[in-house]
């Protein structure tokens, strides 16, 4: 009963949001949102269709593939869900981990499953052999800088071996001092040999490697205050360890910060090696092993505009990727959204799982029979 008087509480009221230093503001209206399954609305690329994979998983974020025929999913309801499945069907589902902050990125190597608890990372061991209580969690890395603003972090386990995790900047546009936040940086599996791989980096919250080249690309979130038509959100690759991409200096391809580029040049830093439209938030991302393109998660924008709200694809070749297509649309209508998907995931069978947070629903796209 209070869960519903304070959603129609939210759906009545403004609340003032402010874009961080120097930015700009603007009333955000809750009335926009409408949660609730609409499948017949979701509208999938040509010669594919869309079910619903699995449902009851409040706030769903990122998903990660753990033993044969388990898929593990973070969230922001502290929780950490366990889904079985055969065959591209939901055999069962259960809480696998609870009483977590903001437990979104996760990442599954030899039995354990790595969870990003907020301001570390901590690893369950022997996770598949638990239907109970589980295990006592082992802390690999600690310390992560415990933001109120982009504080969701991706994680994956790269080619190498080593366990990557993103940490973004704690504003939409300020001076990032050393190497705390704004940083894909990567570890050992027991969290040693730290290393930043990139930096300059607004907030990346999905990431993965090309197959072929095996190279890191990742998204990262345009700056809000500079209009509703700029910077574009990017699809960033990099080619050394260390590379800098411009945050807070430089942003999308060419356009200097107002009050943090002054002196500086956008050529000092690595371009995107593709646009991914402005404002769309773009979070999850995963190549695509047969043609290797990218599917990108568009979480979508706050007012006043409306934009993002969908899966997108983008072709990729000699290292840039091409303009967006849809791949998976049907969450907006006008200026009113019932989904968000968050994240994009592969599975063995060429069918892609999707996550939605407002609805705590995954969907599966697959090829029409």
């Amino acid at each position: 009963m209070l869960h519903t008087h304070l959603r129609r509480v939210a759906l009545l009221t403004l609340v003032l949001v402010t874009t961080g230093l120097g930015g700009c503001a603007w009333l955000y209206s809750a009335r926009d949102e409408r949660p609730g399954v609409q499948l017949s609305q979701l509208k999938a690329v040509d010669g594919m269709r869309v079910e619903v994979f699995a449902s009851d998983l409040p706030r769903a974020r990122h998903m990660a593939l753990g033993e044969p025929g388990t898929l593990y999913v973070g969230s922001f309801a502290g929780n950490v869900y366990a889904v079985r499945f055969d065959g591209g069907k939901r055999v069962s589902q259960r809480v696998a981990i609870q009483g977590l902050r903001n437990p979104s990125g996760l990442a599954y190597k030899d039995g354990a499953l790595f969870v990003a608890d907020r301001t570390r990372v901590v690893r369950y061991d022997n996770i598949a052999t638990t239907t109970g209580t589980p295990p006592a969690p082992v802390v690999v890395l600690n310390g992560l800088p415990d933001s109120k603003r982009h504080d969701a972090h991706a994680m994956r386990f790269g080619p190498d071996g080593k366990l990557y995790v993103s940490i973004g900047a704690p504003c939409d546009t300020c001076e990032v001092k050393g190497d705390e936040f704004g940083v894909i940086v990567r570890v050992n599996a027991d969290g040693s040999g730290r290393e930043v791989v990139a930096r300059g980096i607004r907030n990346s919250v999905g990431f993965d490697w090309h197959r072929t080249s095996q190279e890191l690309w990742f998204t990262d979130n345009g700056q809000d205050s500079l209009g509703t038509d700029k910077p574009n959100d990017e699809l960033n690759r990099v080619t050394k360890v260390g590379e800098h991409f411009g945050f807070p200096h430089c942003h999308d391809t060419a356009i200097i910060d107002p009050k943090f580029g002054a002196g500086r040049s956008c050529g000092e830093f690595t371009a995107p090696a593709g646009a991914l439209g402005p404002r769309v938030a773009a979070l999850g991302m995963t190549f695509n092993a047969a043609d290797s393109s990218v599917l990108v998660a568009r979480h979508g924008s706050h007012p006043p505009a409306r934009v993002g709200y969908d899966v997108v694809r983008l072709a990729t070749a000699n290292g840039r990727a091409m303009a967006p297509t849809p791949f998976l649309t049907g969450f907006l209508n006008g200026t009113q959204y019932w989904g968000r998907p968050v994240d994009v995931l592969v599975l063995s069978d060429g069918s892609t799982l999707v996550s939605d947070d407002l609805n705590g629903v995954i969907y599966r796209v697959f090829k029409a029979p």
